[in-house]
């Protein structure tokens, strides 16, 4: 019975620890699809929700000649960006996969992704997102993309 009791009490926190790192990254990810649905919708201020206000944003492609280079992008260009998308246009940034890692208060997301532009490839790459716990609310504090339209395996688009 004593054996019985103490592998249902490894039973119990186990499960209650899995529970709680599932709900944690449900919070991450919900993060991330708000944020693609205000980049989906041009909607700066759904994006912004996500933000924090210090947030690093940065851009990494291959040029033309084969230089890798790395650019920055300030929080409010973004956001400038972002609102001036003109209504007819269509953006839609098909991520393949989320894989998420939470320890305390950071988070890191990978999500290799498609974009497309009125429904026409556009590029393929990655996002790495970092997020910050603020006190019960996470917030995308460094994003860097990563663009390229070489070596690309082009699906369908399925919004």
């Amino acid at each position: 019975m004593r054996t019985f009791l103490i592998l249902f009490m490894f039973a119990l926190s186990y499960l209650n620890m899995h529970s709680q790192s599932t709900s944690e990254e449900n919070a991450v990810k919900t993060v991330i699809d708000t944020f693609f649905e205000g980049l989906h919708k041009g909607d700066s201020t759904i994006v912004s929700s996500t933000l924090k206000s210090d947030i690093k944003i940065q851009t990494t492609f291959t040029n033309k000649e084969g230089v890798k280079i790395l650019r920055d992008q300030s929080r409010a260009d973004l956001l400038k960006g972002i609102a001036g998308k003109k209504k007819e246009d269509v953006y839609f940034e098909k991520l393949l996969s989320y894989d998420i890692k939470i320890d305390g208060n950071l988070a890191s997301v990978w999500t290799p992704y498609e974009f497309y532009y009125n429904e026409r490839f556009s590029h393929c790459g990655a996002n790495s997102f970092q997020l910050f716990n603020d006190n019960g609310k996470w917030k995308i504090i460094f994003l860097v993309d990563m663009r390229k339209r070489d070596s690309c395996k082009v699906g369908e688009v399925k919004k």
